[in-house]
């Protein structure tokens, strides 16, 4: 059975952390996924929350009926600067700790490099991992990794090499839909090739800023080093969604017991609660059909 969580991002600014969970089982979610906050794990610094607040986290999701699969911290682990670096194998090691403490077995994360420096980022995360890998193995839980817009890798396949550089079975492969056109747009050969090692899907839709001949979307002056996606709601975009879900289908990822499907809608802040209900059927729809 599928698991459909809500990511709380659109609520961040109107409600505290721990009425994520009353908000999402009001919205007819069973799952969250816990993302970036400033009182539990900042953007890029050190996490913030003590074992008070873990404890008051787990009561509400537990009274509240709604379980926290996976958290995402966002750390520069493969930064080229050795500072930050630094720093995130730290700040990424408390997470570690946290996702024990809450008894929750995914962590969904970014590489957080820099596509100017590919050579120097590649080799900062790899050295990170050479810190980090032991702890996560010896805690038992799962680190999957997204190719984000603006990362030393945005190519998935290329992505999925670096991951499989690591040999270990404890690390895998985020695959987020709204960034299928900086993916190279290959849901039918990367979800096969990925196999078991794909850990979560994220569910967003985006337009392809490859069209009109590159002319989709401009900035000034020409040339600007920027990526453009968006997160919005599931059939807004051009992302083939029957293709993804067959995909997913073939790959018998939809079977999986622990297979997560994250709706991570940030285009509709105005418009939450209805976008989380419509992301919700949808997703539903498109897994069983």
């Amino acid at each position: 059975m599928v698991r459909i969580a809500l990511d709380p991002t659109p609520y961040h600014h109107t409600h505290a952390l721990l009425e994520f969970p009353d908000v999402a089982a009001r919205l007819g979610f069973e799952h969250m996924q816990l993302t970036p906050h400033a009182d539990f794990a900042p953007f890029f610094r050190y996490p913030k929350a003590d074992d008070d607040l873990v404890a008051a986290l787990k009561k509400r999701a537990t009274d509240a009926g709604v379980t926290i699969p996976a958290l995402l911290p966002v750390q520069r682990i493969s930064s080229p600067d050795e500072h930050l670096r630094v720093a995130a194998v730290r700040n990424f090691t408390r997470v570690i700790q946290l996702a024990v403490e809450m008894g929750v077995p995914v962590i969904n994360t970014e590489f957080s490099g820099r596509p100017e420096l590919p050579e120097e980022s590649e080799d900062a995360f790899y050295r990170s991992f050479e810190q980090l890998l032991p702890i996560i193995e010896r805690e038992g839980v799962r680190v999957n990794i997204d190719p984000h817009p603006d990362d030393f890798v945005e190519d998935g396949l290329e992505a999925w090499r670096v991951i499989r550089g690591l040999n270990s079975r404890s690390v895998g492969f985020v695959y987020v839909a709204s960034h299928t056109f900086h993916m190279g747009d290959r849901a039918r050969t990367l979800i096969p090739e990925l196999g078991d090692r794909l850990g979560a899907v994220y569910a967003a839709d985006t337009f392809d800023h490859h069209r009109s001949h590159g002319l989709r979307y401009i900035t000034n002056p020409p040339g600007n080093a920027v990526r453009v996606h968006q997160h919005l709601n599931i059939d807004r975009g051009d992302v083939d969604w029957n293709e993804l879900f067959s995909a997913l289908r073939a790959s018998g990822y939809l079977d999986c017991e622990d297979a997560l499907i994250v709706s991570n809608v940030f285009g509709e802040d105005e418009n939450a609660d209805a976008s989380a209900r419509h992301q919700l059927a949808r997703i539903k729809e498109l897994a069983d059909s």
